[in-house]
């Protein structure tokens, strides 16, 4: 039997992958265009926006695992 620990991280794969591929399936040349503006980005940007993703995510998951 798989554990439900599994079933979760697959889940949570799957959409990722979802939502990543939306914006080069509905706008291919705007994907672009962001690829090669982040590209050219400072590497102190980047840390910044990966890190305040993460707080993002983090913050998430904590709300949705007491609230719901």
């Amino acid at each position: 039997m798989v554990s439900s620990m599994w079933i979760a991280l697959v889940t949570a794969v799957g959409l990722m992958l979802v939502l990543e591929g939306i914006m080069p399936f509905i706008n291919p040349r705007g994907f672009k265009q962001t690829l090669s503006a982040v590209t050219q980005a400072n590497d102190r940007v980047l840390r910044i926006a990966g890190l305040a993703s993460m707080i993002v995510g983090i913050v998430l998951l904590y709300v949705a695992r007491l609230f719901l």
